[in-house]
């Protein structure tokens, strides 16, 4: 199955920020969504970075609560990991595990066209699986 795939079932909005926002306003995008990450975008369409309830998290703990009035800008992960809607989402399930990383921007001709997680991406495969299976057990049925 393929990351397209999943974007058509669940849609391409991605919940972006501007680089200037600040890590309390974030953490009440984050909450409005029900997300665990965000997009720092300028325009919506291009990537800055990506900021996650984890970084938010690892900053507060370093630098205390003045961190919560600083941009967005100054906790963001910069080195954003992406996908394309032509990848495998196998293979995107290893990368994700093999990285610890839970957000994935999907970008097709240099702009972002959707986000994926990590639970997207185990529910496809769990979804293929139980496919597979209904499959495999209307098969017996027939064959009994």
């Amino acid at each position: 199955m393929l990351i397209g795939r999943i974007l058509q079932a669940k849609g391409t909005n991605v919940a972006t920020v501007h680089p200037d926002t600040t890590v309390t306003q974030l953490l009440g995008v984050l909450a409005d969504n029900n997300i665990g990450a965000v997009v720092v975008s300028p325009d919506g369409a291009s990537i800055t970075g990506i900021v996650s309830e984890r970084d938010i998290v690892r900053h507060l703990h370093d630098r205390g609560a003045r961190v919560l009035d600083g941009p967005v800008s100054s906790i963001m992960t910069t080195d954003v990991h992406t996908c394309t809607p032509e990848d495998d989402v196998d293979d995107l399930r290893r990368t994700m595990t093999d990285r610890r990383i839970r957000h994935l921007p999907v970008v097709s001709g240099g702009r972002m066209v959707g986000i994926v997680s990590i639970g997207d991406v185990v529910k496809s495969s769990i979804d293929m699986l139980e496919t597979e299976k209904a499959s495999l057990v209307d098969y017996l049925h027939r064959r009994a």
